[in-house]
């Protein structure tokens, strides 16, 4: 198995577990679900790509929004997310609704096929995010949006895991909030892919989580640094050592009230 084959597996099992991701404690995700929704002028009629759709937050009001007319397309490779998502279409009783099982990096649209394609809260798991705008950007009908979320470079202690990584390992590695993390790198990477009209909003946002979430797994260390080859390579006293001394430097953080972490969302658009 490839580092990039190991790295999607270890995707599909890490939000495959998550039966509850709607109602996660101090989760935003159907909020933001909606704010993305919102930033899009949609109308009836009107075909949705929603890659990534997981649960179906955003598919589902998608599919309300156009109506009878329209069509929504949900793509996702977590099988156990998308059983959620078709629990709720069911219940809803939708029929402009279609969910795809399948790898988005891979899988293919014809060109000009949609209005809209929405990526909430995945485009930073892409490993290669300005192949994948291009992707879209030929997906999309000439004047058609594409809009995402992704956080900034800053939040989930990014920063604080690439410092101990680089003090542990002796090398800098490239964290899965870096190559999006800033509204310059999202807007040079959409230019790059041929977007136009870029609009960006920053919706600030934060918790206070207990130490205990904040651990850096053997899975969490694959998923933020995008199954980097230096990961396999490192051995158990590494992989030790960096769990000591990441939880050493969470500790100094911690206050009476837990550790704040940076929640920070950019919300992007733009036109083809």
């Amino acid at each position: 198995m490839t580092n990039r084959d190991n790295y999607k597996q270890q995707l599909r099992e890490f939000y495959g577990s998550r039966t509850t991701y709607d109602h996660e404690k101090g989760t935003r995700h159907p909020l933001e679900a909606k704010i993305l929704l919102e930033f899009v002028p949609l109308g009836l009629g009107q075909k949705i790509l929603d890659v990534a759709t997981g649960t179906g937050l955003l598919a589902i009001a998608a599919a309300e929004k156009v109506g009878s007319e329209g069509y929504v397309i949900g793509i996702d490779m977590t099988p156990g997310m998308l059983h959620q998502a078709r629990l709720k279409i069911a219940a809803a009783k939708l029929e402009n609704i279609e969910l795809i099982e399948a790898d988005a990096e891979y899988f293919h649209f014809n060109d000009s096929s949609f209005d809209v394609v929405f990526c909430c809260e995945a485009i930073v798991l892409f490993p290669d995010i300005l192949a994948i705008l291009q992707k879209w950007y030929r997906f999309l009908k000439t004047g058609g949006f594409v809009a995402f979320t992704c956080p900034p470079e800053t939040a989930y202690m990014a920063s604080l895991q690439q410092s101990v990584c680089a003090r542990v390992l002796g090398v800098s590695l490239s964290h899965i909030l870096e190559p999006l993390g800033t509204p310059e790198k999202c807007r040079n990477l959409l230019i790059q892919a041929g977007f136009r009209d870029i609009e960006i909003k920053i919706e600030p946002s934060g918790r206070y989580r207990p130490l205990r979430d904040k651990e850096l797994s053997e899975i969490a260390m694959n998923i933020n640094f995008k199954g980097n080859p230096l990961l396999s390579k490192l051995s158990q006293e590494q992989l030790n050592q960096l769990q000591v001394e990441y939880k050493a430097e969470i500790e100094k953080l911690t206050t009476d009230r837990n550790i704040w972490e940076d929640t920070t969302k950019l919300f992007v658009r733009a036109r083809k």
